[in-house]
């Protein structure tokens, strides 16, 4: 994407009802909507997260299907995830917010047990040693998880990196924590939530395409 291309959306962005953008610091000394997110969606309906939301595809289609839950896509790619917020705007679904920011700082934009579920949606694996303190299926993102979701919220990964799904099952075992559902292939094998198979996003597509399988597992933190 060319970077005049870029700026517009970043501008059109800032003319977007439903996109927050707050700084770091604004974060880290108080966000404004923390624990009063019931004020921001003007009714007090269970709120879903998709953290790393890309496109928005997912968060768009989850909000279209489930009109008496609100959903937040967070990314910090404001020029990705754009697309999402100009549909939400087009189609006048009320139920639908995108935030940029950085995944690391979710535990100071929710409060505690404010979040009904969180969906992760393909991403990075960091293979890479040094950077497992990235990946967001970790043991301290897990518990900055846990901090923002209600009792019993419930969580999503679906990937197609086989190491994700590897790493994050053996990870949930060890720590005792709850695998609700797996799936190594969803599919090839049948049984998987209808919104993990009937909804796909353009990157999706692409790992579709080279025929690599898509894996899912939803858990809870004990």
């Amino acid at each position: 994407m060319g970077s005049k291309n870029k700026l517009k959306r970043f501008r059109e962005n800032e003319t977007f009802s439903n996109v927050i953008q707050p700084t770091r610091d604004e974060i880290l000394e108080g966000f404004g909507w923390k624990g009063k997110w019931t004020s921001f969606f003007k009714n007090d309906n269970p709120i879903v997260l998709e953290l790393g939301c890309g496109k928005g595809e997912y968060t768009v289609e989850l909000a279209r299907r489930n009109p008496n839950k609100n959903f937040i896509g967070i990314d910090i790619k404001g020029a990705r995830f754009w697309k999402g917020a100009k549909t939400a705007i087009q189609e006048e679904i009320q139920n639908v917010a995108f935030l940029r920011t950085q995944i690391e700082l979710v535990d100071q934009l929710f409060g505690a047990h404010e979040v009904d579920e969180i969906w992760i949606t393909f991403p990075d694996p960091q293979i890479k040693y040094k950077r497992t303190k990235h990946r967001m299926t970790n043991p301290e993102f897990l518990k900055k998880y846990k901090q923002i979701l209600r009792h019993g919220g419930l969580l999503n990964l679906k990937t197609d990196s086989e190491f994700m799904h590897g790493y994050t099952l053996g990870l949930l075992q060890g720590l005792g924590h709850e695998i609700v559902y797996s799936n190594h292939d969803v599919y090839k094998n049948a049984g998987s939530p209808p919104e993990v198979t009937e909804i796909q996003t353009f990157y999706e597509n692409q790992y579709l395409e080279k025929g690599k399988p898509i894996t899912y597992i939803q858990f809870r933190i004990n």
